[in-house]
């Protein structure tokens, strides 16, 4: 009898951890508490989104890459049975059906992608995914029967997880809605940005992020027709969702404007039943490509940002100023409303969302056919690299001279084009490569939420043409496999400066201790010629260094890059390697400034250029104790873009121009400049505009014209050409013309005693939106220049050559200013 007793128990525990195994839970089973009720760490997000791939038929999920920060990257797949069998099939068919694979196909299934937390402290969306996901394969089968639904829980976990853990960490419990509880005021840099810093909803096009790269290959291998990107905003601003704000760039179809309607309605409709709050038609636009609204719409879906009150600051709830608390509970349950409202009319709407998606792909209307594109190969090589990121196809051609619109000229001409790069719009994606590259995007309101202009061959500083004729070209150019050689008897070495890759390859050899040195001349050794700028690496300068020339031959090869062996250090024309103007270069110890006053964005765009690109190592120094250390261990302050004037006092200011004096390097970015403006000492005055007699009585613009008319005093993102005096270390390895990316209206004058690197005379706007009055106050106004203060320098770098990564052509001038600007003391 006891043995059939303990028989029947064990049997009893088995059948309860086999039906327990196979039970699927909702989040708040298994959790352990309500959506909204806490933050859900990003792990135990994965953990729900695996389980639930493990109890139904209707999910699978995958890993799609990791963070910085090693956490995964994740989406999930969900659909019926039947179509999750045949998921392969679905996905190609839709790919035949716009060209992108070969075969035709005329699939009827709608293909939705929802992306939610893109910035990590909007963290209501990713609570809203969970309950998303259970209620589709629960409640809402009947939609997956011709729709699959992609669902990435996370796009940033890195910042979700800085949020939540901060956030999870300060919070009183019962939580506080006082409004200046320290629960609802992160500390700097907040849980937006990823890793790096970066804001990954601006990162899409360009893809400078370990995130955007491996997300846009995954996408790219689906092409939704919907694409949501789930967002929060400010507390007292309820829900924000499609129709979207003008200005619509001008590819965007009559069907994807007529859809965004479509959903906004049936959205609307939800929340109207609950008595919920919403605006449409407001602030967020459809201009700038690189959002998760534009570059998806760009790409032929239906892209939308959602915006949720809350942001970093709501918590798990907070006293609004309308005098209601507004709860994540209320935000998850609202981003959940909507998700499942777009997948509802992308169910009924199936047949002519593909119908529509195909026909967007037709690119037989645009008016440029071919983008043809010459320049230094390393810049070619780096379009190329982001081309491929997003199988964008491209060739090149043998024609000897293509005329068009001449990108540098800014009107017509032409340019020599054998061995050319050649992007063409009869390809699939050839709607993106207009956007992309276009010398101009038409605005239909200067009123934009982003940049207006970013075309591509000014950031990458290539000379190009805009054709109207479609141009031949073959699809490979063969890649020469650099082999150096060592010459053990020969003087030294000699390369180029033209590039950022020519910049990594001098900074892996200051790191191996190998000494370097640039030359401020032109100059020719035997029968090769090299500009200013050339690096020069001496057997005399290196006669201690252990394998120096096999270091020196590893490195290059490395980098890939051509050495020539100059067999003497004596010049067949121009300065010779001993001359005064060929000078060492210091492996430089730089400082970077970090938190309250500085720009977390404009500070993660240095350390990642320094981290990932460069690969040279820096010392951040946190503004909480800057004040307080000992600079002289340091060549070099860079000081982000920030608002330093209530930071810089007088005392401050006179510490850091007595370490300036002693030989300091200070490189300020962006508004940093301000901090040294109509200072006695600096060089430095702010061009001011004229006072309009008419101001004096007084501002009579009526109360809705306000906003309208102050256009006139912005810049948003406007390209404009700017004159280089190339003769300067600062401008070495580019020519006399510059096409800067001017983020705002602040101008400066000349420096009277220092050196006008670039510079604006008479301002031209090639591309972007520029008011009239703004344009006036850059007439006779400085880009970037050099300040002479004591032995030392302070660089002024108005516009911030690294915004976004993207501007590949501005970050030369970024590394000279570190390495070859005033450069007159090797230090030992």
């Amino acid at each position: 009898m006891k043995k059939l007793i303990i028989t029947l128990f064990v049997v009893t525990i088995t059948t309860c951890l086999t039906y327990s195994q196979n039970k699927l839970q909702s989040p708040a089973e298994f959790l352990g508490y309500e959506i909204g009720e806490q933050f859900t760490r990003h792990a135990d997000v994965v953990n729900y989104f695996n389980h639930v791939a493990s109890h139904s038929n209707m999910v699978s999920y995958h890993t799609y890459g990791k963070t910085n920060e090693r956490r995964p990257l994740t989406y999930a797949i969900v659909s019926s049975e039947e179509n999750l069998n045949n998921i392969e099939s679905i996905r190609v068919n839709n790919l035949k059906n716009i060209g992108i694979a070969e075969g035709t196909a005329n699939p009827e299934i709608a293909i939705v992608w929802l992306s939610y937390n893109v910035h990590g402290n909007e963290a209501s969306s990713t609570e809203a995914a969970m309950q998303t996901i259970y209620e589709l394969i629960t409640k809402k089968t009947a939609w997956l029967q011709n729709t699959v639904v992609i669902i990435d829980p996370c796009i940033n976990p890195d910042g979700r997880d800085r949020y939540v853990n901060w956030y999870n960490q300060t919070k009183a419990t019962p939580y506080n809605t006082d409004q200046i509880a320290t629960e609802h005021n992160e500390p700097w840099p907040g849980g937006r940005p990823n890793h790096y810093l970066f804001d990954l909803n601006r990162d899409w096009a360009w893809a400078t992020q370990v995130e955007s790269r491996q997300r846009i290959k995954a996408y790219n291998t689906w092409m939704p027709h919907i694409h949501v990107d789930f967002h929060e905003q400010g507390i007292n601003e309820p829900y924000y969702f499609a129709p979207a704000a003008e200005p619509f760039h001008e590819i965007i179809t009559p069907w994807q404007r007529d859809f965004q309607t479509q959903i906004g309605k049936n959205h609307a409709r939800y929340f109207d039943a609950e008595g919920w709050l919403f605006f449409t038609r407001e602030r967020f636009d459809l201009l700038y490509p690189s959002y998760g609204d534009t570059y998806p719409t760009f790409m032929g879906a239906i892209g939308m940002t959602y915006e949720q009150a809350g942001h970093g600051r709501a918590g798990l709830g907070i006293q609004t100023d309308e005098g209601y608390v507004l709860t994540l509970k209320d935000r998850a349950l609202h981003h959940t409303t909507t998700g499942l409202s777009t997948v509802e009319i992308s169910s009924k709407q199936a047949t002519k969302l593909n119908t529509e998606f195909k026909k967007f792909f037709n690119t037989s209307g645009l008016k440029y056919k071919s983008y043809v594109l010459n320049g230094e190969a390393d810049k070619i090589n780096a379009l190329v690299k982001l081309l491929e990121t997003h199988d964008i196809k491209y060739g090149y051609t043998n024609t000897a001279k293509i005329s068009g619109f001449n990108f540098k000229e800014n009107k017509q001409g032409s340019i020599n084009a054998n061995g050319a790069l050649v992007v063409s719009t009869n390809q699939p994606k050839g709607k993106m490569v207009k956007v992309l590259f276009e010398p101009n995007a038409k605005l239909s309101d200067p009123l934009t939420y982003d940049i207006t202009a970013w075309s591509v061959p000014h950031a990458y500083g290539l000379d190009a043409i805009a054709s109207t004729s479609l141009i031949p070209a073959n699809g490979s150019k063969k890649a020469n496999t650099i082999n150096n050689t060592a010459n053990t008897s020969g003087a030294g070495y000699i390369t180029k400066w033209n590039s950022i890759d020519d910049a990594a390859f001098m900074a892996d050899l200051l790191r191996h201790n190998i000494r370097v040195r640039f030359s401020e001349k032109d100059f020719s050794n035997g029968a090769e010629n090299f500009k200013k700028g050339s690096l020069i690496i001496t057997k005399s300068d290196n006669r201690k260094t252990k394998n120096y020339d096999k270091t020196v031959i590893d490195i290059a090869n490395a980098h890939q890059r051509k050495l020539y062996t100059a067999p003497t250090s004596f010049s067949s024309k121009g300065v010779d390697f001993g001359s005064p103007d060929v000078k060492l270069i210091n492996n430089q110890r730089i400082a970077v400034l970090k938190g309250r006053y500085t720009s977390s964005l404009s500070y993660g765009e240095i350390w990642y250029f320094f981290e990932q690109q460069l690969k040279f190592p820096i010392t951040s120094i946190d503004t909480d104790y800057f004040k307080n250390i000992d600079l002289t261990k340091y060549d070099v302050l860079i000081m982000p873009n920030g608002y330093y004037n209530g930071y810089l006092d007088k005392g401050a200011l006179d510490k850091l121009k007595g370490w300036v004096r002693r030989g300091g390097k200070v490189i300020a970015i962006g508004n940093a400049v301000s901090a040294f403006a109509d200072k006695k000492g600096f060089d430095l005055k702010k061009n001011k505009a004229d006072k309009k007699e008419k101001d004096s009585i007084g501002n009579l613009t009526p109360y809705d014209q306000r906003e309208r008319k102050s256009v006139k005093d912005f810049i948003t993102g406007s390209i404009f050409k700017t004159k280089v005096d190339h003769s300067h270390p600062m401008a070495f390895g580019y020519d006399d013309t510059y096409f800067s990316l001017k983020l705002g209206s602040s101008s400066y004058k000349f420096l009277q005693n220092g050196y006008n690197i670039a510079y604006i005379e008479k301002p031209q706007s090639v591309s972007g939106f520029a008011g009239a009055d703004a344009l006036k106050n850059l007439n006779n106004s400085l880009v970037f220049g050099e300040s002479r203060v004591g032995s030392g320098s302070i660089i002024y770098m108005v516009d911030n050559p690294l915004f976004r990564s993207f501007w590949e052509n501005g970050k030369l001038f970024f590394v000279n200013a570190i390495f070859f600007t005033n450069n007159n003391k090797f230090r030992i």
